[in-house]
């Protein structure tokens, strides 16, 4: 196994991608959201930048059960 070097566009490169993530947030998975997330939350360029990242992980976060708890209504509901 061969470990290649990281570019120093690595960070940048994920950076970016997590940005497009967060801008377009209605058309993406909740693991994508959590990942664009704490990308951001660790790399983003200020610091209200990485306070907003934190703040959308709990949003993403707290709504998960609820969906949860819908589908399975709609499971039962459909027999």
């Amino acid at each position: 196994m061969t470990i290649q070097p990281h570019s120093s566009a690595w960070p940048a490169d994920r950076v970016a991608k997590a940005r497009a993530v967060i801008a377009d947030v209605a058309h993406h998975s909740d693991l994508l959201i959590r990942l664009a997330c704490n990308v951001l939350a660790q790399h983003g360029e200020t610091p209200g930048e990485r306070a907003d990242a934190q703040r959308l992980l709990v949003v993403v976060d707290a709504r998960r059960p609820v969906q949860r708890a819908q589908r399975e209504y709609q499971g039962r509901a459909a027999r």
